[in-house]
C-alpha cells in the first residue's frame, strides 16, 4: 500500500466510519480507475465504479436509473456533478466526488440519509479545502 493510500484508508477508518454514520465505506480515485481504500468487505466492482463515473456524467440518467454500488442497487434520489445519493429501502448510500477523490458511505436503516450525506459532504469540504 502506498502513502497516498495509507492516507485515503485513514479518511475511510477515521472521517467517514468514525462519524458513525456509516456501515460501509470506500474511497474511488477521482478518475473513477479504481479503489484508493475502503472498510473490510466493502466490494465495489470495476464495473459499478465505471457506472458511477458516467452517473456524474449523466445526472438524468442516474436520476431514472440509480446506481449500484457493492451488488446493491440504489433508487437516486439525488445525482449532481459533485454527488450521488440513493435509497434501497431505508438503506442509503451516499457518493460525494471532491478534487483528489470520490468518498462512498453506505448507510443502514438506523441512520437517516440527510444525516449520512451531510457528514460526507463535511468531509469532501474538508479534502476541497485542503486541496489534497
Amino acid at each position: 500500500m502506498g502513502a497516498h493510500s495509507a492516507v485515503w484508508q485513514g479518511y475511510v477508518d477515521s472521517s467517514l466510519m468514525g462519524s458513525g454514520q456509516f456501515d460501509k465505506a470506500a474511497i474511488l480515485s477521482v478518475d473513477f480507475s479504481g479503489i484508493e481504500a475502503s472498510s473490510p468487505g466493502f466490494t465495489i466492482t470495476p464495473q459499478e465504479i465505471q457506472a458511477l463515473g458516467s452517473a456524474f456524467g449523466n445526472s438524468e440518467y442516474a436520476m431514472q436509473n440509480g446506481f449500484t454500488i457493492g451488488g446493491e442497487k440504489f433508487f437516486a434520489i439525488r445525482a449532481d456533478d459533485r454527488s450521488l445519493y440513493g435509497k434501497k429501502g431505508k438503506e442509503g448510500a451516499v457518493v460525494v466526488r471532491t478534487v483528489s477523490c470520490v468518498m462512498i458511505g453506505h448507510h443502514n436503516e438506523s441512520v437517516q440519509t440527510t444525516n449520512a450525506a451531510a457528514a460526507l459532504e463535511k468531509v469532501a469540504d474538508y479534502i476541497n479545502g485542503a486541496g489534497r
